[in-house]
């Protein structure tokens, strides 16, 4: 199993089918959903709804109600009478849990210390095929009142959580979805943080309005000038045994691997270069 949708993940209440095709229509991919976003009261209706207005399976996500709750197995109940393959998570705090979705591609999200903690054999789940992390729930679960700076900028503890999150997916070959930006009109706050998810190895951001799409994908795109950047590092290595000096700077595997990894993004592969770079050991 492979994770290939994104890099732009659009929310969608699931009680709200009149959005259905708009969110699918804009982003890569719709996360419909019976969770945060809608009322307890409304989660019955939604599920009629998610089954009788259908979108595309192969660029649709169902988050479901955590594991062990009332609506979870209602929830399970309505997908069987869908196409719909691909399913997220919430609170997720263990791989056992998620033995009941064998038959679903899972993205788990990691979004209370528990889940945090257990990350990396929750990546390990041979159905899990990506992590997400969310940092107001996680910052919640710790009793904590706010998980960002008056400047938006990320408190320690959501930074160390984003990055676990993200070393236990790579650590286990899985994809990462970066956490929502809730500051709707801040898009260049977006933009900052959807570059930094880029150069850290994220491999989606899921978004909560249709103004943010564009910008995530600006950001996981390259530009011209790292495209042709990164092909000319790799053709400067041709020949070349080990690392070697180019236009000033030192250039070893890694390297390599980055540049191949921004070709990749820029759906140019390189040719024999066919699956994505393994993690490298020393």
């Amino acid at each position: 199993m492979s994770f290939d949708l994104g890099p732009a993940l659009l929310f969608c209440p699931a009680d709200r089918p009149d959005r259905y095709r708009k969110a699918a229509d804009r982003a890569d991919a719709v996360i419909l959903d019976l969770e945060d976003a809608l009322l307890p009261a409304n989660r019955a209706r939604a599920r009629g709804l998610l089954v009788g207005h259908p979108l595309d399976p192969n660029r649709t996500i169902v988050r479901v109600n955590p594991v062990g709750t009332p609506d979870f197995a209602l929830d399970l109940d309505a997908l069987d009478e869908t196409m719909y393959r691909y399913v997220m998570v919430p609170k997720t705090v263990s791989a056992a849990e998620l033995e009941a979705l064998a038959r679903f591609e899972v993205i788990a999200l990691c979004e209370t210390a528990t889940g945090v903690l257990a990350a990396p054999s929750i990546a390990a789940a041979p159905n899990v095929v990506a992590l997400m992390w969310g940092a107001d729930d996680l910052v919640a679960s710790l009793g904590g009142s706010s998980s960002r700076f008056a400047d938006g900028s990320y408190r320690a503890v959501a930074r160390h959580a984003r990055s676990a999150v993200l070393l236990a997916a790579g650590a286990h070959g899985k994809a990462a979805v970066d956490g929502v930006f809730l500051a709707i009109p801040d898009l260049a706050g977006l933009t900052a943080e959807v570059d930094d998810a880029v150069a850290s190895g994220f491999r989606a951001t899921a978004c909560i309005h249709p103004s943010q799409v564009g910008v995530i994908r600006d950001a996981y795109r390259p530009a011209p000038a790292e495209v042709a950047a990164a092909w000319a590092i790799l053709e400067a290595a041709a020949g070349e045994e080990g690392v070697f000096a180019y236009q000033g700077r030192m250039v070893d595997a890694p390297l390599l691997r980055h540049a191949e990894a921004v070709l990749r993004r820029a759906e140019v592969i390189p040719p024999g270069l066919d699956q994505p770079p393994t993690e490298a050991t020393d």
